[in-house]
């Protein structure tokens, strides 16, 4: 994921201020790798772009003062962190990113070991262990192993450059409806809107032990800060403000490292042909998992669902999208599901069929009513809506009156588990809602960048 930051940057590049700066950044401050040396057999071309994005786990360049306060101590296992396949459509209209888990099962192919002069035979490994093992060429040919793409580019990038990008861009922005507290890195977020500097944002998407989701949640976590990122960098006035423009540039592409053929020409004209992209055009996903097997000497490995998985990279070979529009307006995150929710609908007005209205409106976004609304008993027409509910369903009440705008609390207790609705005349339509939900391996979807960015 923090090697993602660098899609921010070939985003900027598309102004005609940053050519100079970025050649020059290019000639002496990216750090070049090959990737592909010597590499044989490998997967057929398909259409667009696919680059693959590590981010290493690599720390030294931090202060003793930046580590102790974010929490990055420990000595680092000179591994990737995080893995994800970028694919960039032919027509550079759209961003595929997808997540591979880190603990993934993986088969290493056999490879020669340059610095011990040994060689090792193909075996079963967790991947990021491909990084520790044969850095970033072993790493591509793990990959492309186990997913059968041609991997196009290579970018790299550590804790250090990822902190510097989020800094440059003045934060990012990030929304949750539920506390978000991480005993190992420290995270402690409240429900609601913060903007996280870089050390914060670091915190944000290396959290594990926030619920049960693990590393799935966490790369769910990693994607929404992507399309936070994306939605920063290109709606902000970052591409008409030199300043800025170079203190992000200089801040990515200074510390990055990269394959010899990703040089500046090649950024400046995939930044010229995305100058449009935006959250909406961007879709993240995650390897489906399909169960777990524990290894001698390794520890226990997610096995990918070989089905589904294969259904994922064969839309990169193709390169077609991997959601499908929809034409529904957004939905407003919440705490509590719709479709948790019981509630039974009075019409407390004299307009005939209100009732079987908010009804069957609240039914089509989740909700779980009766089906029977009833007309309540009043001699005055009752001009704003009540959400009546019993004080230990709470959390519930305030899914139902945020998907009824303007609507009143009104605490009632002994009601129980069925919420209940009287509609006034101010009703004029539900609005969408949805919760986020815990990531389960057997329950992983895609979405858009627009799906997942605070309102």
């Amino acid at each position: 994921m923090r090697a993602a930051t660098t899609l921010s940057v070939v985003v900027l590049a598309s102004a005609g201020i940053g050519h100079a700066l970025v050649t020059s950044v290019d000639k002496g401050g990216i750090e070049r790798v090959d990737p592909f040396k010597d590499m044989k057999n490998r997967p057929a071309a398909g259409h667009g772009m696919n680059v693959l994005l590590v981010g290493t786990d690599d720390r030294d360049k931090l202060s003793r003062e930046e580590k102790a306060k974010y929490h990055l101590g420990g000595a680092p296992c000179h591994c990737t962190d995080t893995i994800m396949i970028v694919h960039i459509s032919q027509d550079r209209k759209r961003a595929s990113v997808v997540s591979l888990p880190r603990d993934s099962y993986a088969e290493m192919p056999a490879h020669f070991d340059e610095t011990t002069g040994e060689k090792h035979h193909s075996h079963p490994v967790k991947i990021n262990a491909a990084y520790a093992e044969g850095g970033p060429q072993l790493t591509v040919r793990t990959v492309e192993h186990m997913t059968h793409l041609k991997i196009d580019h290579y970018l790299e990038v550590d804790f250090t450059s990822f902190m510097k990008t989020v800094d440059a861009l003045g934060g990012v922005q990030i929304c949750t409806t539920k506390r978000l507290a991480d005993s190992h890195t420290r995270l402690d977020l409240s429900p609601g809107t913060h903007t996280l500097d870089g050390g914060e944002a670091l915190q944000y998407v290396r959290s594990r032990y926030i619920d049960g989701g693990s590393d799935l949640s966490r790369m769910q976590r990693q994607q929404r800060f992507l399309a936070a990122l994306i939605a920063k960098a290109t709606s902000s006035d970052i591409l008409l403000n030199p300043v800025k423009f170079r203190d992000a540039t200089r801040a990515v592409l200074g510390s990055v490292r990269a394959d010899k053929g990703f040089g500046a020409d090649e950024m400046l004209a995939l930044g010229h042909a995305m100058r449009r992209f935006s959250p909406k055009s961007s879709e993240f996903t995650t390897v489906p998992v399909g169960g777990s097997e524990q290894l001698k000497g390794v520890g226990t490995t997610l096995k990918w669902d070989m089905g589904k998985s294969e259904r994922i990279f064969q839309a990169l070979r193709d390169d077609k999208p991997l959601t499908v529009p929809r034409a529904r307006p957004r939905a407003t995150l919440v705490d509590v599901a719709p479709q948790q929710i019981r509630v039974q609908v009075e019409n407390g007005t004299r307009t005939p069929g209100l009732g079987r209205r908010v009804d069957s409106a609240l039914r089509a976004n989740g909700f779980l009513t009766t089906k029977a609304p009833v007309n309540a008993d009043r001699q005055q027409a009752l001009t704003r809506t009540i959400v009546a509910y019993d004080p230990r369903w709470d959390r519930s009440a305030k899914t139902l009156a945020t998907a009824l705008p303007g609507s009143e609390l009104r605490p009632v207790k002994g009601q129980g588990a069925l919420l209940k609705v009287i509609a006034g005349t101010d009703f004029k339509q539900v609005r969408p809602v949805r919760a986020e939900e815990e990531v389960r391996a057997d329950k992983l979807s895609a979405v858009t960048g627009d799906q997942v960015v605070c309102p």
